[in-house]
């Protein structure tokens, strides 16, 4: 059992290697290390200080633990209540103030240990089924005298015996119709045109609403409970005499500094909002898909009354020349004008939705062409969606270009990308922009009357962009936060986002973009990346 001790001071190290003495763990420390450096150690358990860069850091190594497991971070904070809120926020598993009583901090660490074992046994378990698979997947193809196509076999149970594969096996290759080849999963269906009930969409929204309630009240909760804390150590302050005194107005100074700060980086988003909100559209990717061997658009197969095909495993069927829907996939992203001449900057997984998308890939190792049918881009309070065309897409990281095919909206102004290895510092306030949650998020902040006009009335999602936009419900979501780490190759950073909040742009506090926004560490909540604006800057050259 091997616990890492990472970077932490004097006073902290002391105390926790004495907490941990005698307990049976292989104990390690270190400091300055590399995110690669810390991963080869293999550390199960994490143990490091609320700074921003050790946050940033332990993040990483959360997210790129792959092999089993994720590891578990433990942070000792040099605070109380606000500090601990703030660790956990940023994907702290468990928080310690300091100075800790060791008894509980080992009993701690000892819980961390448990809440690993579930997870262990279920990787064992999976690598077991794993094997199973791949023998299962050699018995196959011993049957069958040749190779043996991975995407047919995906969903074979791994203890089928050999007579059952055989019979599985003649049932699939003696079909003579490419429709019954050409499956895709049920939830990657359900976003085609026609195929996405409408209370699913009404019940998302809700929820997006409710994600983003969250994420806007945290600012003001931090804010409020300063000011509360202020009052109180005013009052007691004011009754204390002696050593007591001099204490408490120290805390009092302290937490006043904390929310002039605070006040002062709310200010700088405004002004980020006000000025530079114009500029950022949200972007609606509509992508099909056409068989290789005939070059005809893959449709949703129907049966006699209309209604989408689906077999016993729910799979949807795909059909090449029939009736039913041509295969649409509708994708939203963020993105924000970056030239006089149109150019937007966003990703290239928003570009190209299918790029290092597993789910897509499925369908596309059945030989099946993705092509963009249109992209457009919707500018906030604009009436209508602005077309748009692929311009360039980096071979160096996740961004690309689109260009307008007309005018950007008079009061969108091309934002000043900042390139400089000074502009992005650890620790800084940050300002994110951009559309989480895409048109869900859009229509949680429409009142319950209007959303359910739109959800009533549209039948596909280009039906309820467009009611959306002519309401002048677009405007984007704006999150708060800090930088953790600033690396070669990304920005990270707690400014809350989710999926559809891909491309939009990190500000600093001078209001530059620092950043693209890429990437959610889902294992480490409220860390998330962006691609530095150098990169973008090579781009737009």
């Amino acid at each position: 059992m091997r616990v890492l001790l990472l970077n932490l001071s004097a006073g902290s190290l002391d105390a926790t290697q004495r907490a941990l003495a005698g307990q049976g763990y292989q104990i390690i420390t270190v400091s300055g290390s590399t995110v690669e450096e810390i991963l080869a150690l293999s550390p199960e358990i994490l143990v490091t200080e609320a700074t921003p860069s050790d946050c940033g850091l332990s993040a990483q190594v959360k997210a790129h633990s792959h092999a089993g497991p994720s590891v578990k971070v433990e942070v000792i904070v040099h605070g109380g209540a606000l500090e601990r809120a703030r660790a956990l926020d940023l994907g702290a598993d468990d928080v310690l103030s300091f100075p800790f009583d060791e008894v509980e901090f080992a009993a701690r660490i000892r819980a961390r240990f448990r809440e690993r074992q579930p997870q262990e046994e279920l990787m064992t378990m999976l690598k077991y089924a794993v094997q199973r698979e791949h023998y299962a997947d050699i018995a196959v193809e011993s049957l069958s005298g040749g190779t043996v196509s991975r995407r047919r076999f995906w969903l074979i149970p791994a203890l089928l015996g050999l007579t059952a594969l055989a019979a599985l096996f003649m049932a699939i290759s003696t079909r003579s119709s490419r429709k019954a080849t050409l499956q895709l999963r049920a939830e990657i269906a359900r976003l085609n045109n026609g195929l996405q009930p409408q209370v699913d969409l009404l019940q998302r929204a809700a929820e997006s609403g409710s994600r983003i309630d969250t994420n806007s009240r945290s600012g003001s909760t931090t804010r409020d409970s300063l000011r509360a804390q202020s009052d109180d150590l005013r009052k007691r302050a004011a009754t204390a005499d002696g050593a007591n005194a001099d204490a408490l107005k120290k805390q009092l100074l302290d937490t006043q500094n904390r929310l002039a700060q605070l006040e002062k980086e709310e200010k700088i988003a405004e002004t980020i909002v006000h000025k530079y909100g114009p500029s950022v559209c949200l972007l609606h990717v509509v992508v099909e898909f056409e068989d290789k061997q005939t070059g005809r658009p893959l449709q949703v197969a129907v049966d006699a009354n209309g209604k989408p095909q689906v077999d016993e495993k729910g799979m949807a069927q795909l059909d090449v020349g029939g009736p039913g829907p041509r295969l649409q996939v509708d994708a939203f992203g963020t993105g924000f004008l970056a030239g006089v001449d149109g150019t937007l900057l966003t990703n290239h997984h928003v570009a190209e939705p299918w790029w290092h998308d597993d789910e897509l890939k499925r369908l596309l190792d059945q030989g099946v062409n993705p092509l963009v049918l249109y992209y457009e881009a919707y500018f906030p309070g604009r009436a209508a969606a602005i077309r748009a065309k692929l311009g360039r897409i980096s071979s160096e990281a996740d961004v690309a270009t689109l260009k307008l095919e007309t005018p950007a909206p008079p009061d969108a102004e091309p934002l000043e990308l900042d390139a400089r290895s000074e502009a992005s510092v650890t620790g800084e306030p940050v300002v994110l922009m951009g559309y989480p949650t895409g048109v869900e998020g859009i229509l949680a902040r429409a009142n319950s009357d209007v959303l359910s006009k739109i959800a009533g009335e549209a039948q596909d999602f280009s039906q309820i962009m467009s009611r959306i936009a002519s309401q002048q419900l677009i405007r984007p979501t704006t999150t708060q936060g800090h930088i953790g780490d600033v690396l070669q190759d990304k920005i990270v950073y707690d400014a809350a986002t989710t999926s559809g909040g891909s491309g939009g742009p990190l500000f600093n506090k001078r209001g530059r973009v620092i950043g693209i926004n890429f990437a959610v560490l889902r294992g480490f909540g409220g860390s998330n990346l962006a691609i530095p604006a150098r990169y973008a800057t090579e781009l737009l050259k």
